[in-house]
Protein backbone atom coordinates (compact mmCIF):
# COMPACT_ATOMS: atom_id res chain seq x y z
CA UNK A 1 0.00 0.00 0.00
CA UNK A 2 1.48 2.89 -1.14
CA UNK A 3 1.80 5.84 1.32
CA UNK A 4 1.11 9.16 -0.29
CA UNK A 5 1.82 12.56 1.15
CA UNK A 6 -0.72 16.00 1.74
CA UNK A 7 -0.08 16.95 -1.63
CA UNK A 8 -0.36 13.75 -3.16
CA UNK A 9 -3.75 12.96 -1.36
CA UNK A 10 -5.17 16.53 -2.26
CA UNK A 11 -4.34 15.85 -6.18
CA UNK A 12 -5.79 12.07 -5.81
CA UNK A 13 -9.21 13.56 -4.33
CA UNK A 14 -9.70 16.00 -7.20
CA UNK A 15 -8.72 13.21 -9.97
CA UNK A 16 -11.23 10.94 -8.68
CA UNK A 17 -13.62 14.29 -8.42
CA UNK A 18 -12.68 15.07 -12.12
CA UNK A 19 -12.45 11.49 -13.40
CA UNK A 20 -15.17 9.42 -12.05
CA UNK A 21 -17.02 11.53 -11.68
CA UNK A 22 -17.70 12.76 -8.53
CA UNK A 23 -18.80 15.90 -7.10
CA UNK A 24 -16.43 16.71 -3.34
CA UNK A 25 -19.86 16.80 -1.47
CA UNK A 26 -20.63 13.10 -2.18
CA UNK A 27 -17.45 11.99 -1.70
CA UNK A 28 -17.14 13.90 1.47
CA UNK A 29 -20.39 11.54 1.87
CA UNK A 30 -18.34 8.32 1.15
CA UNK A 31 -15.90 8.86 3.55
CA UNK A 32 -17.79 9.28 6.11
CA UNK A 33 -19.71 6.07 5.30
CA UNK A 34 -16.57 4.63 5.48
CA UNK A 35 -16.10 6.13 8.83
CA UNK A 36 -19.58 4.61 10.57
CA UNK A 37 -19.19 1.16 9.15
CA UNK A 38 -16.05 0.58 11.12
CA UNK A 39 -16.86 2.94 14.06
CA UNK A 40 -20.57 0.70 14.66
CA UNK A 41 -18.34 -2.27 13.88
CA UNK A 42 -16.20 -1.78 16.96
CA UNK A 43 -18.44 0.44 19.68
CA UNK A 44 -21.34 -0.47 21.07
CA UNK A 45 -24.75 1.85 20.61
CA UNK A 46 -25.47 2.77 24.52
CA UNK A 47 -22.40 4.89 24.66
CA UNK A 48 -22.67 8.72 23.97
CA UNK A 49 -20.66 10.46 21.26
CA UNK A 50 -19.14 13.91 20.87
CA UNK A 51 -18.07 15.30 17.67
CA UNK A 52 -15.53 18.16 17.60
CA UNK A 53 -15.56 19.87 14.27
CA UNK A 54 -13.42 22.37 12.43
CA UNK A 55 -14.66 24.62 9.59
CA UNK A 56 -12.28 23.27 6.49
CA UNK A 57 -13.22 19.40 5.43
CA UNK A 58 -12.49 17.56 7.88
CA UNK A 59 -14.78 19.28 9.71
CA UNK A 60 -16.98 18.53 7.17
CA UNK A 61 -16.42 15.10 7.03
CA UNK A 62 -17.18 15.19 10.87
CA UNK A 63 -20.49 16.62 10.42
CA UNK A 64 -21.48 14.33 8.05
CA UNK A 65 -20.37 11.44 10.07
CA UNK A 66 -22.50 12.68 12.99
CA UNK A 67 -25.90 13.21 10.66
CA UNK A 68 -25.30 9.54 9.92
CA UNK A 69 -24.70 7.91 13.33
CA UNK A 70 -27.90 10.63 14.29
CA UNK A 71 -30.25 8.45 11.84
CA UNK A 72 -28.33 5.09 13.00
CA UNK A 73 -30.24 6.81 16.61
CA UNK A 74 -26.53 6.81 18.12
CA UNK A 75 -26.89 9.85 20.90
CA UNK A 76 -24.50 12.46 19.31
CA UNK A 77 -23.66 15.77 20.89
CA UNK A 78 -21.90 17.56 17.76
CA UNK A 79 -19.75 20.76 18.44
CA UNK A 80 -18.30 23.20 16.45
CA UNK A 81 -14.82 24.93 17.56
CA UNK A 82 -13.98 28.30 15.68
CA UNK A 83 -14.18 31.88 16.32
CA UNK A 84 -14.77 32.61 12.69
CA UNK A 85 -18.30 31.59 10.73
CA UNK A 86 -16.26 30.90 7.75
CA UNK A 87 -16.93 27.34 7.07
CA UNK A 88 -15.39 25.43 3.73
CA UNK A 89 -17.91 24.75 0.76
CA UNK A 90 -18.14 21.51 1.57
CA UNK A 91 -18.19 22.33 5.58
CA UNK A 92 -21.22 24.29 5.00
CA UNK A 93 -23.17 21.60 3.23
CA UNK A 94 -22.89 19.35 5.97
CA UNK A 95 -23.25 22.18 8.76
CA UNK A 96 -26.82 22.87 7.18
CA UNK A 97 -27.67 18.96 6.02
CA UNK A 98 -27.22 18.23 9.89
CA UNK A 99 -28.50 21.72 11.48
CA UNK A 100 -31.89 20.14 9.68
CA UNK A 101 -32.37 16.97 12.24
CA UNK A 102 -29.44 17.93 15.29
CA UNK A 103 -28.95 21.09 17.17
CA UNK A 104 -25.03 21.86 16.35
CA UNK A 105 -23.08 23.69 19.68
CA UNK A 106 -20.64 26.25 19.26
CA UNK A 107 -16.75 27.00 20.67
CA UNK A 108 -15.47 30.34 20.44
CA UNK A 109 -13.85 30.59 24.14
CA UNK A 110 -12.86 28.49 26.71
CA UNK A 111 -15.66 29.25 28.76
CA UNK A 112 -18.00 27.18 26.31
CA UNK A 113 -16.00 23.97 27.64
CA UNK A 114 -18.50 22.63 29.59
CA UNK A 115 -19.46 19.22 28.13
CA UNK A 116 -20.07 16.86 30.76
CA UNK A 117 -17.32 13.67 29.09
CA UNK A 118 -17.65 10.43 30.72
CA UNK A 119 -15.07 7.91 30.76
CA UNK A 120 -17.25 5.36 28.72
CA UNK A 121 -17.72 8.32 25.92
CA UNK A 122 -16.63 8.66 22.64
CA UNK A 123 -14.91 11.52 21.45
CA UNK A 124 -14.44 11.80 17.55
CA UNK A 125 -11.70 14.49 16.75
CA UNK A 126 -13.04 16.39 13.54
CA UNK A 127 -11.03 19.22 14.31
CA UNK A 128 -7.86 19.18 11.69
CA UNK A 129 -7.06 16.49 9.09
CA UNK A 130 -3.95 15.96 7.46
CA UNK A 131 -2.85 19.47 5.71
CA UNK A 132 -2.38 21.36 9.02
CA UNK A 133 0.79 23.03 7.64
CA UNK A 134 0.77 25.46 11.32
CA UNK A 135 0.88 24.87 15.35
CA UNK A 136 -2.48 25.24 17.12
CA UNK A 137 -3.45 27.84 18.84
CA UNK A 138 -6.25 29.82 21.01
CA UNK A 139 -9.58 27.78 21.34
CA UNK A 140 -8.39 24.73 18.81
CA UNK A 141 -5.34 24.31 21.27
CA UNK A 142 -7.61 24.29 24.02
CA UNK A 143 -10.42 22.40 23.11
CA UNK A 144 -7.52 20.11 22.22
CA UNK A 145 -6.36 20.23 25.82
CA UNK A 146 -9.81 19.87 27.27
CA UNK A 147 -10.56 16.55 24.74
CA UNK A 148 -6.69 15.05 25.89
CA UNK A 149 -7.98 15.56 29.48
CA UNK A 150 -11.57 13.83 29.31
CA UNK A 151 -10.75 10.41 29.86
CA UNK A 152 -13.03 9.45 27.14
CA UNK A 153 -12.15 7.13 24.22
CA UNK A 154 -10.98 9.44 21.32
CA UNK A 155 -11.02 8.21 17.59
CA UNK A 156 -9.42 11.09 14.74
CA UNK A 157 -11.13 11.16 11.85
CA UNK A 158 -8.20 11.06 8.95
CA UNK A 159 -5.65 12.38 11.49
CA UNK A 160 -5.37 13.38 14.77
CA UNK A 161 -5.47 17.10 15.18
CA UNK A 162 -2.79 19.06 15.49
CA UNK A 163 -0.27 16.12 13.89
CA UNK A 164 1.98 16.78 10.46
CA UNK A 165 0.55 14.05 8.44
CA UNK A 166 4.18 13.87 6.92
CA UNK A 167 6.36 16.75 8.59
CA UNK A 168 8.01 17.17 11.92
CA UNK A 169 4.80 17.80 14.00
CA UNK A 170 5.56 21.42 16.13
CA UNK A 171 5.17 21.09 19.69
CA UNK A 172 2.01 21.93 21.19
CA UNK A 173 -1.37 21.23 20.83
CA UNK A 174 -2.12 17.43 19.11
CA UNK A 175 -4.82 14.81 20.11
CA UNK A 176 -3.61 12.00 21.54
CA UNK A 177 -6.28 9.42 19.80
CA UNK A 178 -6.68 5.85 20.94
CA UNK A 179 -8.12 5.26 17.49
CA UNK A 180 -7.29 6.83 14.09
CA UNK A 181 -9.44 5.99 10.84
CA UNK A 182 -7.21 7.20 7.92
CA UNK A 183 -9.10 7.81 4.80
CA UNK A 184 -7.47 5.44 1.84
CA UNK A 185 -3.81 5.49 2.81
CA UNK A 186 -2.06 5.26 6.08
CA UNK A 187 0.27 8.43 6.69
CA UNK A 188 3.98 8.62 7.31
CA UNK A 189 4.23 10.16 10.84
CA UNK A 190 1.91 7.16 11.52
CA UNK A 191 5.28 4.85 10.63
CA UNK A 192 7.41 6.95 13.37
CA UNK A 193 7.85 5.87 16.54
CA UNK A 194 7.93 10.00 18.42
CA UNK A 195 4.23 9.96 16.77
CA UNK A 196 3.21 6.69 18.76
CA UNK A 197 1.84 8.54 21.99
CA UNK A 198 -0.66 10.17 19.61
CA UNK A 199 -1.73 7.07 17.93
CA UNK A 200 -2.38 4.10 19.69
CA UNK A 201 -4.51 1.81 16.92
CA UNK A 202 -4.96 3.04 13.49
CA UNK A 203 -6.78 1.81 10.54
CA UNK A 204 -7.49 2.74 6.98
CA UNK A 205 -10.57 3.29 5.37
CA UNK A 206 -11.10 2.38 1.30
CA UNK A 207 -13.01 5.84 0.43
CA UNK A 208 -12.84 4.92 -3.49
CA UNK A 209 -10.54 7.38 -4.76
CA UNK A 210 -9.58 6.93 -8.24
CA UNK A 211 -7.55 3.50 -8.90
CA UNK A 212 -5.75 4.97 -12.24
CA UNK A 213 -4.45 7.71 -9.94
CA UNK A 214 -2.99 5.55 -7.32
CA UNK A 215 -1.73 3.30 -9.35
CA UNK A 216 0.04 5.33 -11.93
CA UNK A 217 1.60 7.91 -8.88
CA UNK A 218 4.87 7.03 -7.27
CA UNK A 219 5.70 6.88 -3.84
CA UNK A 220 9.28 6.66 -1.79
CA UNK A 221 6.89 4.98 1.27
CA UNK A 222 5.29 1.65 0.97
CA UNK A 223 3.29 -0.46 3.99
CA UNK A 224 3.81 -4.10 3.62
CA UNK A 225 0.51 -5.95 3.14
CA UNK A 226 -0.17 -9.34 3.02
CA UNK A 227 -1.27 -9.71 -0.35
CA UNK A 228 1.76 -8.27 -1.51
CA UNK A 229 4.05 -10.11 0.33
CA UNK A 230 2.58 -13.77 0.06
CA UNK A 231 2.95 -13.00 -3.95
CA UNK A 232 7.04 -13.03 -3.29
CA UNK A 233 6.69 -16.35 -1.80
CA UNK A 234 7.87 -19.04 -4.02
CA UNK A 235 6.26 -22.42 -5.10
CA UNK A 236 8.27 -25.83 -3.90
CA UNK A 237 8.11 -28.25 -6.88
CA UNK A 238 8.14 -32.21 -6.30
CA UNK A 239 11.42 -32.62 -7.23
CA UNK A 240 13.68 -30.00 -5.27
CA UNK A 241 16.58 -31.22 -3.24
CA UNK A 242 18.69 -29.43 -0.65
CA UNK A 243 21.07 -27.98 -3.03
CA UNK A 244 17.90 -26.28 -5.00
CA UNK A 245 17.71 -24.19 -1.40
CA UNK A 246 21.52 -22.96 -0.19
CA UNK A 247 24.01 -23.40 1.46
CA UNK A 248 24.57 -20.63 4.33
CA UNK A 249 27.46 -19.58 6.21
CA UNK A 250 26.41 -17.96 10.09
CA UNK A 251 29.57 -16.28 11.57
CA UNK A 252 28.13 -16.16 14.97
CA UNK A 253 29.26 -16.33 18.88
CA UNK A 254 31.56 -15.41 21.29
CA UNK A 255 32.28 -16.83 24.82
CA UNK A 256 29.08 -16.10 26.92
CA UNK A 257 27.25 -15.32 23.34
CA UNK A 258 26.75 -18.54 22.54
CA UNK A 259 23.07 -18.17 22.54
CA UNK A 260 23.05 -15.15 19.47
CA UNK A 261 24.61 -17.99 17.16
CA UNK A 262 22.40 -21.14 18.04
CA UNK A 263 18.99 -18.64 17.78
CA UNK A 264 20.32 -17.36 14.30
CA UNK A 265 21.46 -20.59 13.18
CA UNK A 266 17.82 -21.84 13.91
CA UNK A 267 15.70 -19.10 12.37
CA UNK A 268 18.12 -19.56 9.10
CA UNK A 269 17.36 -23.28 8.87
CA UNK A 270 13.36 -23.18 9.45
CA UNK A 271 13.30 -20.33 7.00
CA UNK A 272 14.03 -22.86 4.69
CA UNK A 273 17.50 -23.12 4.05
CA UNK A 274 19.48 -26.44 2.35
CA UNK A 275 21.69 -26.02 4.14
CA UNK A 276 23.81 -24.36 7.16
CA UNK A 277 27.18 -24.28 8.72
CA UNK A 278 28.21 -21.94 11.51
CA UNK A 279 31.48 -20.86 11.92
CA UNK A 280 32.19 -20.03 15.70
CA UNK A 281 34.58 -20.03 18.65
CA UNK A 282 35.62 -23.53 19.64
CA UNK A 283 33.91 -22.86 23.43
CA UNK A 284 30.62 -23.51 21.17
CA UNK A 285 31.27 -26.68 19.59
CA UNK A 286 29.02 -29.05 21.71
CA UNK A 287 26.89 -26.41 22.05
CA UNK A 288 25.60 -26.24 18.78
CA UNK A 289 25.96 -30.02 17.79
CA UNK A 290 23.42 -31.09 20.60
CA UNK A 291 21.23 -27.96 20.35
CA UNK A 292 20.72 -27.91 16.46
CA UNK A 293 22.30 -31.29 14.87
CA UNK A 294 21.27 -30.38 11.57
CA UNK A 295 23.71 -27.24 11.18
CA UNK A 296 27.60 -28.16 10.28
CA UNK A 297 29.59 -26.61 12.79
CA UNK A 298 33.15 -24.70 11.12
CA UNK A 299 35.41 -24.21 14.20
CA UNK A 300 37.79 -21.14 14.66
CA UNK A 301 40.82 -22.03 16.24
CA UNK A 302 40.30 -19.71 19.45
CA UNK A 303 38.01 -21.07 21.82
CA UNK A 304 36.52 -17.67 22.98
CA UNK A 305 36.38 -15.57 20.00
CA UNK A 306 36.64 -15.79 16.20
CA UNK A 307 39.82 -15.00 14.79
CA UNK A 308 39.54 -16.31 11.39
CA UNK A 309 36.74 -17.02 8.28
CA UNK A 310 36.75 -20.67 6.97
CA UNK A 311 36.48 -21.24 3.09
CA UNK A 312 33.61 -19.11 1.00
CA UNK A 313 33.66 -20.61 -1.71
CA UNK A 314 30.66 -22.83 -0.95
CA UNK A 315 28.01 -20.41 0.55
CA UNK A 316 25.28 -18.91 -1.56
CA UNK A 317 24.55 -16.54 1.54
CA UNK A 318 26.53 -15.01 4.52
CA UNK A 319 25.54 -13.59 8.09
CA UNK A 320 27.82 -12.20 10.42
CA UNK A 321 27.80 -10.42 13.41
CA UNK A 322 24.98 -12.50 16.38
CA UNK A 323 27.56 -12.36 19.52
CA UNK A 324 30.69 -12.49 18.45
CA UNK A 325 31.74 -9.40 20.69
CA UNK A 326 34.44 -6.78 19.41
CA UNK A 327 38.18 -8.38 20.00
CA UNK A 328 40.42 -6.88 18.06
CA UNK A 329 40.95 -9.89 16.30
CA UNK A 330 37.56 -9.80 14.82
CA UNK A 331 37.99 -6.80 13.03
CA UNK A 332 40.62 -8.66 11.27
CA UNK A 333 38.11 -11.49 10.65
CA UNK A 334 35.31 -8.58 9.19
CA UNK A 335 38.35 -6.97 6.91
CA UNK A 336 39.06 -10.78 5.96
CA UNK A 337 35.34 -11.71 4.92
CA UNK A 338 34.92 -7.70 2.79
CA UNK A 339 37.92 -8.59 0.80
CA UNK A 340 37.21 -11.98 -0.41
CA UNK A 341 33.54 -12.32 -0.71
CA UNK A 342 31.73 -10.18 -3.07
CA UNK A 343 28.34 -11.49 -2.94
CA UNK A 344 25.52 -9.38 -0.74
CA UNK A 345 26.13 -10.11 3.04
CA UNK A 346 24.01 -9.96 6.27
CA UNK A 347 25.18 -7.75 9.10
CA UNK A 348 23.90 -7.30 12.44
CA UNK A 349 24.68 -6.78 15.80
CA UNK A 350 28.55 -6.35 16.99
CA UNK A 351 29.44 -6.54 13.00
CA UNK A 352 27.45 -3.45 12.58
CA UNK A 353 29.08 -1.66 15.73
CA UNK A 354 32.50 -2.82 14.29
CA UNK A 355 32.06 -1.79 10.57
CA UNK A 356 30.10 1.49 11.46
CA UNK A 357 33.77 2.96 13.08
CA UNK A 358 35.45 2.22 10.08
CA UNK A 359 34.65 4.37 7.07
CA UNK A 360 36.65 2.12 4.72
CA UNK A 361 34.87 -1.27 5.69
CA UNK A 362 31.78 0.58 4.51
CA UNK A 363 33.03 1.13 1.31
CA UNK A 364 34.12 -2.08 0.93
CA UNK A 365 30.48 -3.50 1.64
CA UNK A 366 29.26 -5.74 -1.45
CA UNK A 367 26.91 -4.16 -3.48
CA UNK A 368 23.08 -5.74 -1.80
CA UNK A 369 24.38 -6.19 1.32
CA UNK A 370 21.18 -5.95 4.23
CA UNK A 371 22.63 -3.90 7.14
CA UNK A 372 20.18 -4.63 10.31
CA UNK A 373 20.49 -2.07 12.73
CA UNK A 374 18.43 -1.54 16.09
CA UNK A 375 18.01 2.17 16.53
CA UNK A 376 20.68 2.14 18.99
CA UNK A 377 22.78 0.50 16.34
CA UNK A 378 22.04 3.01 13.41
CA UNK A 379 22.49 5.73 16.01
CA UNK A 380 26.22 4.42 16.25
CA UNK A 381 26.26 4.76 12.76
CA UNK A 382 24.85 7.99 11.89
CA UNK A 383 25.44 9.89 15.14
CA UNK A 384 22.60 12.42 16.12
CA UNK A 385 19.02 12.76 15.10
CA UNK A 386 16.54 15.73 15.88
CA UNK A 387 13.53 13.76 15.01
CA UNK A 388 12.77 10.76 13.61
CA UNK A 389 12.35 12.36 10.41
CA UNK A 390 15.55 13.07 10.02
CA UNK A 391 16.50 9.94 11.22
CA UNK A 392 14.60 7.97 8.02
CA UNK A 393 16.62 10.78 5.69
CA UNK A 394 19.51 9.23 7.06
CA UNK A 395 18.63 5.71 6.23
CA UNK A 396 17.88 6.55 2.74
CA UNK A 397 20.94 8.45 2.37
CA UNK A 398 23.46 5.88 3.29
CA UNK A 399 21.55 3.22 1.62
CA UNK A 400 21.62 5.09 -1.50
CA UNK A 401 25.84 6.24 -0.56
CA UNK A 402 26.78 2.35 0.04
CA UNK A 403 24.06 0.54 -2.33
CA UNK A 404 22.78 -1.40 0.45
CA UNK A 405 19.33 -2.43 2.39
CA UNK A 406 18.86 -1.16 5.73
CA UNK A 407 16.41 -3.13 8.08
CA UNK A 408 16.21 -0.60 10.79
CA UNK A 409 14.61 -2.61 13.41
CA UNK A 410 11.37 -1.87 15.82
CA UNK A 411 7.80 -0.99 15.37
CA UNK A 412 6.64 -0.44 11.52
CA UNK A 413 10.75 -2.03 10.84
CA UNK A 414 11.64 0.50 8.08
CA UNK A 415 13.54 -0.96 4.73
CA UNK A 416 15.32 0.84 2.65
CA UNK A 417 16.90 0.26 -0.60
CA UNK A 418 19.80 1.63 -2.55
CA UNK A 419 16.98 3.41 -5.16
CA UNK A 420 15.78 5.81 -2.12
CA UNK A 421 12.42 3.79 -1.31
CA UNK A 422 11.63 2.29 2.00
CA UNK A 423 9.29 -0.09 3.32
CA UNK A 424 7.26 -0.52 6.81
CA UNK A 425 6.44 -3.31 7.93
CA UNK A 426 2.63 -4.46 9.12
CA UNK A 427 3.42 -7.23 11.34
CA UNK A 428 4.90 -7.63 14.67
CA UNK A 429 4.52 -7.00 18.41
CA UNK A 430 5.87 -5.11 21.38
CA UNK A 431 6.48 -9.08 23.32
CA UNK A 432 8.92 -9.11 20.48
CA UNK A 433 11.29 -6.50 21.81
CA UNK A 434 13.75 -9.05 23.58
CA UNK A 435 17.18 -10.46 23.58
CA UNK A 436 17.70 -12.81 20.51
CA UNK A 437 14.93 -11.49 18.50
CA UNK A 438 17.34 -9.50 15.89
CA UNK A 439 19.43 -12.23 15.76
CA UNK A 440 16.32 -14.39 14.60
CA UNK A 441 15.93 -12.13 12.04
CA UNK A 442 19.61 -12.21 10.57
CA UNK A 443 19.64 -15.77 10.28
CA UNK A 444 15.79 -15.66 8.19
CA UNK A 445 17.22 -13.13 6.01
CA UNK A 446 20.49 -14.92 5.28
CA UNK A 447 18.46 -18.28 4.35
CA UNK A 448 16.55 -16.50 1.73
CA UNK A 449 19.28 -14.81 0.63
CA UNK A 450 21.10 -17.64 0.57
CA UNK A 451 17.85 -19.59 -1.31
CA UNK A 452 18.43 -16.92 -4.33
CA UNK A 453 15.64 -14.61 -3.51
CA UNK A 454 16.88 -10.68 -4.32
CA UNK A 455 18.42 -8.62 -1.37
CA UNK A 456 15.06 -6.68 -1.43
CA UNK A 457 12.74 -9.61 -1.34
CA UNK A 458 14.53 -11.19 1.16
CA UNK A 459 14.56 -8.22 3.58
CA UNK A 460 11.13 -8.31 3.03
CA UNK A 461 9.72 -11.57 3.25
CA UNK A 462 12.18 -11.98 6.32
CA UNK A 463 10.86 -8.94 8.01
CA UNK A 464 7.53 -9.42 7.50
CA UNK A 465 7.47 -13.48 8.51
CA UNK A 466 9.55 -12.47 11.41
CA UNK A 467 6.77 -10.24 12.89
CA UNK A 468 4.08 -12.79 11.58
CA UNK A 469 5.79 -15.13 13.57
CA UNK A 470 5.68 -12.75 16.45
CA UNK A 471 2.04 -12.33 15.85
CA UNK A 472 1.34 -15.77 16.19
CA UNK A 473 3.49 -16.64 19.03
CA UNK A 474 1.59 -13.55 21.19
CA UNK A 475 -1.20 -16.07 21.43
CA UNK A 476 -0.17 -18.87 22.89
CA UNK A 477 2.84 -16.49 24.86
CA UNK A 478 1.35 -13.11 25.68
CA UNK A 479 3.79 -10.07 25.20
CA UNK A 480 5.66 -10.74 28.24
CA UNK A 481 6.13 -14.26 28.23
CA UNK A 482 7.26 -14.24 24.34
CA UNK A 483 11.29 -14.63 23.63
CA UNK A 484 13.02 -15.12 20.46
CA UNK A 485 13.08 -19.19 20.44
CA UNK A 486 9.39 -18.64 20.32
CA UNK A 487 9.73 -17.10 16.85
CA UNK A 488 11.61 -19.61 15.69
CA UNK A 489 8.94 -22.44 16.52
CA UNK A 490 5.91 -20.55 15.12
CA UNK A 491 7.98 -20.03 11.62
CA UNK A 492 6.22 -23.11 10.50
CA UNK A 493 2.97 -21.28 10.75
CA UNK A 494 3.65 -18.15 9.19
CA UNK A 495 4.68 -19.77 6.45
CA UNK A 496 1.54 -21.81 6.40
CA UNK A 497 -0.12 -18.95 6.47
CA UNK A 498 1.08 -17.11 3.78
CA UNK A 499 0.94 -20.22 1.98
CA UNK A 500 -2.35 -21.39 2.62
CA UNK A 501 -4.11 -17.99 1.40
CA UNK A 502 -1.79 -17.91 -1.44
CA UNK A 503 -2.81 -21.31 -2.45
CA UNK A 504 0.31 -23.08 -2.38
Amino acid sequence: MKIFNTQQIREADQYTIDHEPIKSSDLMERAAKSFVQWFEQYFEKQRKVFIFCGTGNNGGDGLAIARMLSFKKWQVKTVMVSKSSNKSHDCMINYLKLAEVREVAGIASASDLNFEIEKNDIVVDAIFGSGLSRPVDGIHAETIAYINQSGATVVSVDVPSGLFADDVSPKGAIVRADHVVSFQFPKLAFMLAENSMYIKNWIVADIGLHPEFIKNTESPYEYLEHSFIKNLLRKRTKFEHKGNFGHSLIIAGSHGKMGAAVLCSKACLKTGAGLVTAHIPGCGYHTMQTSIPEVMVSVDYNKKFLTSIPELDAYEAIGIGPGIDKNIETYEVISQLLANYKKPIVVDADALNIISKEQNMMKSLPEGSILTPHPGEFKRMVGFWNDDFERLEQQIAISKQYKVYIVLKGGHASISTPEGKVYFNSTGNPGMATGGSGDVLTGMITSLLGQGYSSLHASLLGVYLHGLSGDIAVQFMGEEGLCASDLIDFLPQAFMELREENGK
